[in-house]
């Protein structure tokens, strides 16, 4: 196939411009396809067109299950955690969208797997000028930090194992206090109220993700599955039925 070759997409059938392909193992997808996948997925390349196309069916159906979604809580700045926590459910959204436009996959509380916070740490030494304008070190060295705050959310899904919230849009910069140079990143950091902040943030998120609310639910639980029909993984209704796509589910 020549390198200028039209090419057209396995999934709309659309014609795929100069620069916007988005090779799959055994075909192509247009750039419009491709941003109707979760933002959670991450191995397009290794999909086949069979994949994609379940997948699209997936995200077709969530739209119904964001039309119902209840909003009861919301944590975070830029992107939000929602939690539905009537019915147990939760999504992340960038908030630059409105819902319905964004499409977020809705998440069963009952899927999350595990829930990690990490704060990570950059530090760079501060320097002066000396007399000659030349810049030199301090005596002792004095540095600053960097600090950015990240929730990694660990959920049973078929698309996708992991989600990554980052709390902060533009990291935290910290600065010890003057004639105090021994202390740790940490220390310096829950210096600052925005340090404090995010790192309450964390802790709440986590706290909400991993203590699921299990009053709605009497006799045995029920388990999660991936419904047959449109690949969500859902717990069965009280008929049986997938909750996105109404399909039966087997027991």
């Amino acid at each position: 196939m020549g390198l200028f070759e039209k090419k057209f997409c396995d999934i709309c059938g659309g014609k795929i411009g100069l620069l916007g392909n988005r090779k799959l193992d055994d075909g192509n997808l247009c750039k419009d396809c491709a941003g109707k996948l979760s933002p959670f997925f991450s191995d397009r390349r290794r999909s086949t067109v069979a994949n994609i196309a379940e997948q699209l069916d997936y995200r077709e159906a969530n739209k119904a299950a964001v039309a119902s979604f209840n909003t009861t809580r919301t944590l975070g700045r830029g992107t939000k955690l929602l939690l539905d926590e009537d019915a147990g459910k939760f999504i992340v959204t960038s908030g630059r969208k409105k819902l319905d436009d964004e499409n977020p996959d809705v998440i069963d509380l009952s899927q999350v797997t595990g829930c990690d916070t990490d704060i990570s740490e950059t530090k760079s030494e501060l320097k002066q000028k000396d007399k000659d304008g030349n810049e030199i070190s301090y005596r002792p060295p004095r540095f600053s930090y960097e600090f950015d705050f990240h929730v990694r959310i660990h959920v049973n899904a078929k698309w996708f194992d992991e989600i990554d919230i980052k709390l902060n849009s533009s990291s935290v910069v910290v600065e010890p206090p003057a004639g105090n140079v021994n202390l740790s990143g940490t220390q310096v950091g829950r210096g600052s109220s925005d340090y404090r902040e995010y790192e309450k943030l964390a802790g709440e998120m986590k706290t909400a993700l991993t203590k699921v609310n299990r009053s709605a639910h009497t006799g045995t639980p029920k388990v999660a599955r991936v419904c047959p029909h449109c690949g969500a993984t859902t717990i069965p209704d009280a008929q049986g039925r997938c909750e996105y796509c109404s399909g039966a589910m087997a027991d």
